[in-house]
């Protein structure tokens, strides 16, 4: 069965940085598409970024376009999203997820999830 394990949230200061990572295993991803979403308390979950596991393709939201970078490492399986220039805004607990086939913004349509790792951003 799919696993993803996230790693590398923390508490950083407004303009800093951190590295996420989410290590993926229990099968083949060439054909997937692994995203990050957040949620900040009291708030629905959103669309951060995604990453075509084969072609390497992004997609990123407005909101956070410029600031952050979703890569991936096939060989180790592992999506990681830098994260530079950060907001208080950007304070959430991240997800990554993955699905097969489409991309999409919609967390409902992924049916894979991590369990989450927590960022704070302090101004």
């Amino acid at each position: 069965q799919v696993q993803l394990v996230e790693s590398g949230g923390g508490l950083v200061q407004a303009g800093g940085s951190l590295r996420l990572s989410c290590a993926a295993s229990g099968r083949t991803f060439s054909n997937y598409y692994m995203a990050w979403f957040r949620q900040a308390p009291g708030k629905e979950r959103e669309f951060v970024a995604a990453i075509s596991w084969s072609a390497g393709t992004t997609y990123y939201a407005d909101s956070v376009k410029g600031r952050f970078t979703i890569s991936r490492d096939n060989a180790k399986n592992t999506v990681y999203l830098q994260m530079n220039s950060l907001k208080p805004e950007d304070t959430a607990v991240y997800y990554c997820a993955v699905r097969p086939l489409i991309p999409t913004t919609n967390p409902t349509q992924y049916p894979y999830w991590g369990q989450g790792t927590q960022v704070t951003v302090s101004s």
